[in-house]
């Protein structure tokens, strides 16, 4: 059921958006080469306790992954771009991160992505990243009232075959509220004026996600969550919160006032 929030609900959920923002920049920060993924989510478990959030990934076990998540934070490396299970693996010189977090603050969710490379990176990476962030933004440029979920998807997918990238529409952006995955599923390849239409209340993440070759993806057989590159090729996600209002999509999850992206 697609549920549309009030003005007032919309300013209730300012205060997850704006922690999850604080801590992806935290984790961003704090991650380098030799740091230890598992160290990352021990991170993310102490800052959520400090605020009195709660984490969405923590017991959450859809029919797509192998029972309960276990973790607080999902932490994809190189070839895996979705739905990474920290494991003991320290970071190398050149990985390709992807950071993606949820959480509930006060009953209202928020849920964010961000991609990034640790020590020197290659340019395919950082082109990669670059396009799923420019990809972002033509989305939610596009998250206008009186315009439909396709347009959305429309916009990611132009960004996206504008480089020569493929596109997987399995997994993609979602409505957000009370619970981390709720309708409309938004996804990163569609046509423009169809769909839902957009109207004011609806709160939504938008996430686009590419491969370098390939829109193919597997899942890994060692913890049965991560999702991978179907030819080792890496993957790049990016990933806001957005209130659809009159004036325009409130980026709920924004980081431009922690000064990074």
């Amino acid at each position: 059921m697609i549920e549309l929030r009030t003005p007032a609900e919309i300013e209730e959920m300012k205060p997850a958006g704006r922690f999850v923002a604080e801590t992806l920049a935290t984790l961003r920060d704090e991650a380098r080469v030799g740091t230890n993924l598992l160290a990352l989510d021990r991170r993310a478990h102490d800052l959520i306790r400090r605020a009195g959030a709660e984490s969405c990934y923590l017991d959450y076990a859809p029919s797509f992954g192998s029972g309960p998540f276990g973790k607080v934070l999902c932490t994809s490396i190189n070839d895996a771009v979705l739905h990474g299970r920290p494991f003991d693996y320290a970071l190398k010189d050149g990985d390709l991160v992807t950071l993606d977090f949820a959480v509930s603050v006060n009953g209202w969710v928020s849920d964010s992505a961000i991609s990034f490379v640790v020590g020197t990176p290659r340019d395919e990476d950082l082109r990669l990243i670059e396009t799923t962030e420019r990809a972002l933004a033509k989305g939610i440029e596009a998250a206008q009232t009186g315009n439909r979920v396709g347009d959305i998807s429309a916009a990611i997918a132009e960004v996206a075959y504008g480089e020569g990238l493929s596109i997987n529409t399995d997994f993609g952006g979602h409505g957000v509220g009370r619970t981390m995955h709720g309708d409309p599923h938004v996804p990163n390849d569609g046509r423009a004026g169809r769909g839902f239409p957009l109207k004011p209340g609806l709160v939504i993440a938008i996430e686009p996600w590419f491969l370098h070759t390939t829109d193919k993806l597997v899942t890994d057989d060692n913890d049965g969550w991560t999702l991978r590159s179907a030819d080792g090729s890496r993957g790049a996600h990016s990933e806001h919160t957005i209130a659809i209002t009159e004036n325009g999509p409130i980026i709920l999850t924004d980081r431009s006032f922690l000064g990074v992206k």
